[in-house]
């Protein structure tokens, strides 16, 4: 098993075509081509992230935060993020990281702080635009049903919570072929007129290549005509935070109380108590503060994120319960989601939680 065998199964469950533009995912360190003889997976990559992986024999380490965020001109050791880069070389140890990919993944890291805090009927606080696309296409009519099932078969046509979605328009082409053509109907430099069905259908972005290679295999053309688009409809499963409901509402202080247990942490910074009582939760985890405002249009009780500043507790107003629990506190079991989804797949392999705490914040 090599590398790439790896990251192209993480990459099923977060896209790197969905990560933020600012962002750094994707294999930072090593070749995807390695054999691999262990992952360790781990929040944050730092020296002794690097020192585990060498005790533990993993060469591959899957970090949620990326180790690189810009360019680095030089590795001399002046600081961790060189020492880091440059004892993984030394050591043959390849990095590679998911980080917003897997903040916009409708599984990733919002829907695990849902599930530890027992939330229902989640639903994407901030869904990212330019996800959906659309492809027009027009095939015989004899050959339409086989065009789209194989479409469906690898993803096309999903709407929402439906599959198989698509709409036929039934219609006439013209089409002559020059002298080098080979037409599958019809003659050479002759105008012919086809029955062909018009389908259209949606489907994710990250998987065009897939779509526009299975509609050429699966069409009876020589030449196939088709038309790609980008639409800006909401996506319902791609997008940064989530937002879902408590099974029994709870008065402010049961709720804090809820939340320091569930996501492992003793401090909490808030906005002041609410007046009623918390049902309809907001969760995005990291540094959420942008969020705020969505999470007050879509009627949230309680927003719990990381990273407000001073200031911003006020735009709660009343309306809304700020829970700052820590940036680290509010993504500290996305490394258990990425270890249970690799043990899925590779159960006779060696998939390792990191035991080393990461966090470089301090409480006392």
């Amino acid at each position: 098993m090599n590398i790439k065998d790896i990251t192209d199964y993480l990459e099923e469950l977060a896209p790197l075509s969905y990560a933020e533009d600012f962002d750094n995912v994707g294999l930072l360190v090593g070749d995807k081509y390695s054999e691999v003889s262990g992952v360790l997976v781990t929040l944050d990559t730092l020296e002794e992230t690097v020192d585990e992986a060498i005790e533990k024999k993993c060469n591959l380490i899957i970090s949620f935060h990326p180790i690189i965020f810009g360019g680095l001109k030089k590795f001399n050791g002046s600081n961790y993020v060189e020492r880091v880069v440059m004892k993984a070389i030394k050591n043959d140890i390849a990095i590679y990281a998911t980080h917003t990919a897997l903040d916009n993944s409708f599984y990733g890291v919002s829907a695990k702080m849902c599930e530890v805090l027992k939330l229902k009927n989640k639903s994407v606080l901030l869904p990212q635009k330019g996800t959906l696309k659309k492809l027009v296409t027009y095939v015989p009519v004899k050959a339409a049903k086989t065009v789209r099932k194989m479409l469906f078969d690898v993803g096309a046509g999903a709407v929402g919570n439906y599959n198989e979605c698509s709409f036929n328009v039934k219609g006439t082409s013209t089409f002559q072929g020059n002298a080098e053509a080979n037409p599958v109907i019809g003659t050479r430099g002759v105008t012919s007129e086809e029955k062909e069905i018009q389908i259209s259908l949606t489907f994710p972005k990250h998987l065009e290549p897939k779509i526009i290679q299975t509609l050429h295999t699966a069409h009876p053309y020589e030449e196939v005509a088709y038309e790609v688009t980008t639409l800006e409809n909401k996506n319902q499963h791609i997008g940064i935070g989530m937002i879902g409901t408590l099974e029994t509402p709870m008065e402010t202080e049961k709720f804090l109380d809820h939340v320091k247990i569930y996501m492992n942490t003793e401090c909490i910074r808030h906005s002041a108590p609410l007046k009623k009582p918390i049902e309809r939760v907001a969760v995005l985890g990291g540094s959420g503060s942008f969020g705020l405002s969505a999470a007050i249009a879509q009627q949230a009780d309680a927003y719990i994120t990381a990273d407000f500043k001073y200031h911003e507790f006020y735009k709660a107003e009343g309306k809304i319960l700020i829970t700052d629990i820590g940036h680290y506190e509010s993504e500290q079991f996305t490394k258990n989601l990425l270890v249970d989804y690799l043990k899925e797949k590779f159960r006779n392999f060696a998939i390792i939680l990191s035991k080393k705490s990461t966090n470089p914040i301090y409480y006392s």
